[in-house]
């Protein structure tokens, strides 16, 4: 009986020991230490197709395999420096929101080491369809020229046929096209389909007496609210009172006056009657040149919104896999760029979204300038001004 007992004790000892698990198990930390990303520099110069042109203000920019973009933008002589991750990326190279021209290369980012691209893989190439309508003080399409880039001639005739207009991505009117008495007739037709093309997303540059296609008027606009145009009469007054001669100008926006590198210069107006913006809404405008009195010269918006206006494919959005997408950089600096759509569902997911930053999300651009390509002649750093018109549409 004692030996049953004694067995009886050693079992039960034995099976408390088993509970207990002898020792306490050993518990590991696991501190997680974030891997250090290995990065190295890319330098370049962007420039303009023909390789003739420096591009400021040009964006420059890469993503890591976790999305996160890696960006800067070249200063006013077209220089550039990026860190970027080490290994083989594709670097975006873009202007304006990079829906109009835009270049992707190839490059190998080595770790804590500058690689220097070549002059032939950073020149910014045209995506977009441009046109242009002659005009009798104004030659833009000389300035497109020279950067490299391609423009098709189109008459008043054009603009009032939607599909024709449709076949483009920004539309240049030369000061001095408009020739009221001979196309008088075309112009409920063109006023409708400009409306159409921006409000669908195509850009539009009017210079000078060219107002008149955005809010009414002949050949110019001599008052304000004349019948005509599509902008609305509450966002824009413009009246041909201005005089010939050398007007000072100021840089207004930080943007431009980076991407040009001076924030001051002198306009010549070589001949009278320019249009004078005298009223503006500026919750629909943005302000890029003015006077030394405050008088805007040179303004922009992306703003304009229709109703009624039909649903129509632009220029090359139908057959384009890029889309444009509004991302916050550290400093809560917003940029709008253009990505491949394979890339957008993961970017929405680390914050950014889809359309630009600003501006209703599918109105083109509209710029316009009281001052232009003189027909004639050399018009000095506003040219250089025109230039970023061009590559900003």
């Amino acid at each position: 009986m004692r030996k049953h007992y004694l067995f009886i004790l050693l079992c039960v000892f034995t099976l408390l020991t088993n509970c207990t698990g002898g020792e306490d198990p050993v518990i590991v930390s696991q501190n997680t230490v974030p891997a250090v990303v290995k990065t190295g520099k890319l330098t370049g110069k962007v420039m303009s197709q023909n390789g003739t042109k420096p591009i400021g203000g040009a964006s420059v920019f890469t993503f890591d395999d976790k999305y996160k973009i890696y960006y800067t933008t070249s200063d006013a002589d077209g220089n550039f420096t990026l860190e970027a991750p080490a290994g083989n990326q594709t670097i975006h190279i873009q202007t304006g929101n990079g829906s109009n021209f835009r270049t992707e290369i190839s490059a190998t980012v080595k770790d804590k080491e500058t690689v220097s691209l070549e002059a032939n893989q950073t020149k910014l190439n045209q995506v977009a369809k441009i046109a242009y309508v002659k005009g009798s003080y104004d030659k833009i399409e000389d300035i497109i020229q020279t950067l490299g880039y391609t423009a098709t001639q189109i008459t008043n005739n054009d603009l009032a046929n939607l599909t024709t207009i449709s076949q483009y991505d920004i539309i240049f009117l030369n000061c001095g096209s408009r020739n009221y008495a001979l196309n008088q007739s075309l112009f409920p037709a063109i006023d409708a389909n400009l409306a159409t093309f921006v409000s669908n997303g195509g850009s539009i540059y009017a210079s000078d007496w060219d107002v008149a296609y955005l809010v009414g008027g002949t050949d110019y606009t001599p008052s304000c609210s004349p019948a005509g145009g599509f902008v609305p009469d509450t966002k824009l007054c413009s009246v041909n009172q201005g005089t010939p001669g050398n007007v000072p100008a100021v840089v207004s926006n930080a943007g431009l006056s980076a991407a040009l590198g001076f924030n001051s210069f002198n306009i010549d107006f070589d001949l009278g009657a320019w249009q004078k913006i005298t009223n503006y809404d500026p919750n629909y405008w943005e302000v890029l040149v003015k006077d030394t009195s405050n008088n805007a010269l040179m303004i922009r918006t992306n703003h304009f919104t229709a109703t009624g206006v039909p649903s129509t494919p632009i220029g090359n959005a139908p057959t384009s896999t890029f889309v444009t997408v509004c991302i916050t950089l550290p400093g809560n600096t917003q940029i709008s760029i253009s990505v491949p759509q394979v890339l957008v569902p993961f970017l929405v997911a680390l914050g950014a979204t889809v359309g630009p930053c600003t501006g209703a999300s599918n109105s083109g651009y509209i710029y316009y300038t009281s001052f232009h390509n003189h027909a004639s002649g050399n018009i000095g750093n506003a040219g250089v001004i025109l230039q970023y018109v061009i590559l900003n549409l």
